[in-house]
């Protein structure tokens, strides 16, 4: 009888300490309690140079990384990622087959798929499937011009890609802006979409901070899709629109883009939003200025709470700089309204606001040649909106300065530009908490959020990268190779991948 009850107790500890590190079966979830504020490094691995490590995507199948390596020669390198640790390069596709530069990559079901852009970048690209197990051509599909970042439904039904459709250098061909819809389950028919439906809106957007200012402003070749995330459902994505300052809404069902939101502006002179707008002030302060921020966000994220989708943007910021336009000025050799402006030979200074890059198709406000007003690009922060209006919900004001100041990794010489410059961002589920990681370009750094709450994220740590992080991409517990958490980041300016996981609780 004894030792039947210490078997029983044994057996009960055994079913404790499994619960701990996964769900019921019943309940049909992988559950591992991280501490989602311990991040480390675990390995990193260079491939290359500038070019190389842009985007990276990851095959549960194989445990194999796909990473874009756009370096000597373009093509996507394959690492060997059973054991983070130690990854290594065990083979590549090259592009050469299929056209230019290869932009993005993303797995589902042991199907990888590329985007490509044209040799001639106004023509049209081509998406890629490959099988993950051989490296063999599944299909290869035409979409629009320049096809800039690709994802896959979280069902795998769909691709898409998000093509930006830049203009030549002297902007005399442009190329509309699209997105295209690749059905997976029918032969991998297509269907690219442009905004051609809500050209009649114009008006009414650009009233709420919408930028249409290409040669020309053509509504159609104008704007630019940039990222795409879509809803865990598989029935609507959000497309950001970055030069344009808004992100569009697509019905995934009836393939018809339904909406334009613009993301309006943020104003530097409000509390909590001071910045440092000089890279030649022997300094970094941070302080209120009159001057306005345009998101123009790169990357976007999505969860869901409540039947609300809350779209997580990282502002980078982006300009228009072709021989045929550019948009770009110095504050310093604008002409300000004096009475706007009283103290305008002193902000001009080099020291001040005079070394601020900012855009020439916004702030005459009444058309008399000077500036009433000053737009900078990007809003050097992460910001969350509502998915169904596009009302901004959460802005991290100017706390991506703050905490990179604080870690000594804040670099002045880009603060009269775009500051740290967030450019990509990713959630996942790190123990019980929702995590954004967002990656910013000119600190080399990822700052890490709890977004449990959406609409009240709280900072918990920040991680060094490689040079100018493009890629952040989190592998879920159930799917790592470790059974635990992994942060995979890729950094463009240097090749190299850098791999971070947290501790378990």
């Amino acid at each position: 009888m004894k030792n039947t009850l210490l078997l029983l107790l044994l057996l009960l500890t055994f079913a404790g300490c499994k619960k701990d590190k996964q769900d019921s079966a019943a309940e049909g979830e992988f559950f591992v309690n991280e501490d989602a504020a311990t991040f480390s490094q675990i390995s990193s691995l260079d491939i290359g140079d500038t070019g190389a490590a842009e985007i990276t995507a990851f095959d549960p199948a194989t445990n194999r990384l796909f990473v874009v390596n756009n370096g000597t020669v373009n093509k996507i390198d394959v690492i060997d990622f059973k054991d983070p640790a130690n990854m290594k390069v065990i083979g590549s596709i090259s592009m050469a087959p299929y056209g230019g530069a290869v932009n993005s990559v993303a797995v589902s079901d042991g199907k990888l798929a590329a985007a490509i852009e044209s040799l001639d970048k106004q023509a049209n690209g081509k998406v890629a499937v490959f099988k993950t197990s051989d490296y063999s051509e599944i299909k290869v599909i035409s979409v629009g011009a320049l096809p800039d970042m690709i994802t896959f439904s979280p069902d795998g039904k769909y691709i898409l890609t998000a093509n930006e459709g830049e203009p030549n250098d002297a902007y005399t061909v442009d190329p509309a802006g699209t997105v295209s819809i690749i059905s997976v389950n029918d032969n991998y028919a297509v269907s690219t979409l442009d905004f051609s439906s809500l050209a009649g809106q114009q008006a009414a957007l650009t009233a709420k901070g919408f930028r249409i200012f290409g040669v020309g402003k053509d509504f159609v070749k104008d704007i630019e899709p940039e990222y795409i995330t879509v809803s865990a459902d598989s029935k609507t994505a959000w497309i950001t629109l970055q030069e344009n300052n808004a992100i569009a809404k697509l019905d995934l069902s009836s393939k018809t883009i339904t909406n334009i939101f613009p993301l309006g502006f943020k104003d530097y002179n409000a509390d909590g939003n001071e910045i440092d707008l000089s890279d030649q002030d022997s300094k970094t302060a941070l302080a209120k200025w009159n001057v306005k921020g345009i998101y123009m966000p790169d990357g976007i994220a999505v969860i869901e709470s409540g039947g609300t989708p809350y779209l997580f943007t990282a502002n980078e910021g982006d300009s228009r700089e072709y021989t045929g336009l550019t948009e770009v000025k110095r504050a310093k050799s604008v002409k300000l309204d004096p009475t706007l402006f009283p103290t305008a030979a002193l902000l001009q200074q080099d020291a001040q606001l005079g070394r601020l890059n900012i855009t020439t198709t916004l702030g005459d406000t009444d058309g008399d040649g000077d500036f009433d007003a000053l737009y900078s690009l990007g809003a050097r922060s992460f910001s969350v909106w509502n998915g169904n209006d596009g009302s901004q919900l959460f802005d991290s004001k100017n706390e991506l300065d703050v905490k990179t100041i604080a870690a000594g990794v804040y670099d002045d010489t880009r603060s009269d530009d775009k500051s740290v410059e967030p450019e990509g961002i990713t959630i996942g589920k790190i123990g019980n908490k929702n995590v954004a990681f967002v990656g910013m370009e000119r600190a080399d750094a990822v700052a890490v959020y709890d977004v449990t709450v959406p609409t009240k994220p709280v900072f918990l740590q920040l991680l060094k990268c490689g040079d100018a992080p493009e890629g952040v991409l989190i592998i879920p517990a159930k799917d790592s190779p470790t059974k635990k958490s992994l942060l995979v980041v890729s950094s463009e300016n240097d090749g190299v991948i850098t791999v971070y996981t947290p501790k378990t609780i």
